[in-house]
């Protein structure tokens, strides 16, 4: 029998396969932000990748888009009910990585040791 988690392991890996779709969302998790905020506060991000990203995740329907008949034009993006869900899972994700990201670098830093002691002898 074939198991579905592998489907939906690879369904989530795709959706968050980009290094700033998790940032994107956590920027909006408090509220309404404007393009240029977003892209003001993730401020290493190209304009291009945060474009992208946005239709992106609007697509999914994590984030909705609002365009405000102004010149310019203004735009906002906010957290749809879907995305608040996501953001609630992934910010476990990021409870659990604050309590072990020493044991990781701890595991990284005695596996590299190990490593370099094969090459020597």
């Amino acid at each position: 029998m074939k198991d579905n988690n592998t489907y939906y392991l690879r369904t989530m890996t795709a959706m968050l396969s980009s290094k700033w779709t998790l940032q994107v969302l956590y920027v909006l998790r408090d509220d309404t932000k404007r393009y240029s905020e977003i892209n003001h506060i993730l401020s290493d991000m190209t304009q291009k990748m945060l474009t992208n990203t946005v239709h992106k995740l609007e697509r999914d329907g994590f984030i909705a888009r609002t365009v405000y008949p102004t010149v310019p034009p203004k735009v906002e993006y906010q957290l749809t009910e879907l995305g608040e869900s996501l953001l609630s899972a992934i910010t476990l994700l990021l409870d659990w990585t604050k309590v072990h990201v020493h044991d990781m670098h701890t595991a990284q830093k005695t596996y590299d040791t190990r490593k370099i002691a094969e090459l020597v002898f």
